[in-house]
């Protein structure tokens, strides 16, 4: 028997994991009816599993039927999901390992079909919208990792200092919430370096905008899935164009294909804010950036919670209560 544990233990990490869980076997199930279904049962799908059994029956029903609901209107909107062409046309299910999204893939799930030489895929959120999860500290070059221009050393003179202060507190096993003026003396002057620098590198880089959207939400097209306690959310981030393809019918619902921005319109301070930075870009595309520790003991780098705060109008969007 699965030993339950109580609300407070579970981590957000096991929410989200839970819910792919509840993705990927709600879809074999529906699926089935039409495929011959090869589900991978390796590290990443026990690992799911063992989040998803933490939770009592009655969670589990809620996010079994959030991912029911999914995955009928995904299949809606794929209709390779529905036609098959022969008995060997075999459907692959899998989690994608927590790796794959530091190489650039957000996807957590994906729907293979190695005959069609055709693929999909799903980002699954429990009761958020973050895109990835950045650091920042004195060796890593975010300009190089991010949209492939290096840093200026004017940059890192700027931060090292700050840096070089937080290991100073790490070895002494400081804990964050003792660190004085935090906003003042780590967050704004690392915030207003990383800016400054993003900023210069925009100018003499025209594709900086598309590169910077690009590595946020990855290199492939994706459905994100989003469960909310009373509602599920679909978006569709249709950019290299392929997703919403017709095989014998057309989809019911059409996803279109999305613009990235040209342009950095402005990039400054939320209002009232000392941690969060908001991008706003051409086409629709605004991204907020927050900066924070993302630990309870110091260690030597800050985490961004960067999120999709405004996106084009064309961006699918679909939205069903439960």
């Amino acid at each position: 028997m699965t030993k339950e544990i109580t609300g407070k233990d579970k981590s957000k990490k096991d929410a989200g994991k839970a819910f792919e869980y509840a993705l990927i076997n709600e879809a074999t199930i529906i699926l089935s009816e039409n495929f011959q279904i090869n589900l991978i049962t390796d590290t990443s799908y026990k690992s799911a599993e063992a989040s998803f059994n933490l939770y009592n029956d009655i969670e589990r029903k809620k996010y079994q039927l959030a991912a029911s609901i999914a995955i009928s209107h995904i299949i809606r909107l794929e209709p390779k999901l529905t036609y098959n062409i022969s008995t060997s046309d075999i459907l692959q299910l899998q989690l994608m390992p927590d790796a794959a999204g530091q190489a650039g893939d957000v996807r957590d799930i994906l729907f293979i079909r190695s005959n069609q030489n055709w693929e999909i895929g799903i980002s699954a959120k429990n009761n958020h919208k973050a895109l990835k999860h950045s650091r920042l500290s004195n060796i890593k070059d975010f300009g190089k990792d991010w949209v492939g221009v290096k840093c200026r050393s004017d940059y890192f003179s700027q931060i090292n200092p700050i840096f070089r202060e937080l290991q100073y507190l790490k070895g002494k096993n400081e804990l964050w919430k003792n660190v004085t003026n935090k906003h003042t003396l780590i967050y704004m002057p690392v915030l207003n370096a990383f800016k400054e620098e993003l900023l210069f590198i925009n100018k003499n880089n025209p594709y900086i905008p598309e590169a910077l959207v690009s590595y946020l939400l990855g290199k492939h097209d994706f459905y994100k899935v989003i469960k909310g306690k009373k509602r599920v959310e679909i978006l569709g981030f249709n950019i290299n164009g392929t997703l919403n393809r017709t095989i014998k019918n057309k989809p019911l619902n059409e996803v279109q294909r999305l613009k990235l921005p040209t342009e950095i319109i402005r990039f400054e301070y939320k209002p009232n804010s000392r941690t969060t930075l908001l991008l706003v870009c051409n086409e629709g595309w605004q991204i907020s950036f927050r900066l924070h520790s993302a630990e309870t003991a110091v260690v030597a780098s800050l985490k961004f919670d960067s999120k999709l705060i405004g996106h084009p109008e064309s961006l699918y969007s679909h939205h069903i209560s439960y």
